[in-house]
């Protein structure tokens, strides 16, 4: 069992205050989760990157233990904005999901702040469309309907998307749900909102002109990124790294931590 966590609460550099977990020492590693979770998710991997690395685990503006500014319009811009004023110059970036379209957008933005970038089943954009694989806009629709109805319920059916197909990643999905719902429960007009984003916003277009080190980081039972989104994601980034976690579903760092880290630091660090 891995070590309970200790997060701090921290002033941010604008108006939102950002709940952080911070542990480990050395370079730093900054952890974005995806969307209707929080800093807990990452649990798996925590204290493996902590041994080497400073980790920072944030809860995004609105989710979790985070607060969303005080009027300040929830739009995808202004979180990317929000999220950017916490990291640290010359930070390595991981994002998972939702995350990594947010880590993607900073990247783009900062990218002599950035010292890389990790997506993990993550996309530019992740709506489907008739050129496009991706999520079919009627499950985002659904999620909105589940939302309006009950936020646990919602969560635990995507929590069980994560999981779909991927023995592995159940048992530690069970694990985690107790961990995740444990923690405040979002702000449900950013939770909703968010759906709009994942339904709207589009970086394919921008993502050739990464120019920070990239991985990108998959699970080939993936629903949500299937596997002809990876091959057209192929295309915008050839000269990006990536794994294909061949059992893994939409969490392949939640199915197989070790895995994930031991790439994650030969990627970052190939001579090591």
């Amino acid at each position: 069992m891995l070590a309970p966590i200790v997060p701090v609460k921290i002033k941010s550099k604008s108006i939102v205050t950002i709940y952080r977990h911070t542990q480990g020492q050395g370079e730093t590693v900054v952890v974005l989760h995806g969307w209707g979770l929080n800093h807990q998710v990452w649990q798996p991997i925590m204290a493996p990157l902590a041994e080497s690395h400073q980790l920072i685990a944030i809860d995004l503006p609105g989710f979790g233990r985070s607060d969303w500014p005080t009027g300040k319009a929830i739009s995808f811009a202004n979180m990317v904005a929000l999220v950017s004023a916490e990291i640290p110059a010359g930070a390595h970036l991981i994002g998972w999901s939702l995350g990594g379209l947010i880590a993607s957008a900073i990247a783009l933005q900062q990218p002599r702040n950035i010292a890389s970038l990790t997506t993990i089943a993550s996309s530019p954009k992740f709506q489907a469309d008739e050129q496009w694989p991706g999520i079919d806009s009627k499950v985002l629709d659904n999620f909105h309907l589940q939302l309006q109805r009950s936020y646990d319920k919602t969560i635990e059916r995507f929590l069980a998307i994560q999981a779909m197909g991927d023995e592995h990643a159940r048992a530690q999905v069970k694990w985690l749900k107790p961990l995740v719902l444990e923690q405040p429960e979002p702000n449900l007009t950013v939770l909703d909102q968010a759906l709009d984003w994942l339904a709207d916003v589009d970086l394919r277009a921008q993502l050739p002109n990464i120019s920070v080190p990239l991985l990108r980081y998959y699970g080939r039972l993936d629903s949500l990124v299937p596997n002809r989104a990876i091959a057209e994601i192929d295309k915008l980034v050839p000269k990006s790294a990536k794994h294909v976690d061949p059992q893994a579903s939409h969490a392949p760092f939640i199915s197989d931590p070790q895995q994930f880290i031991d790439r994650w630091l030969a990627f970052t660090n190939p001579t090591r």
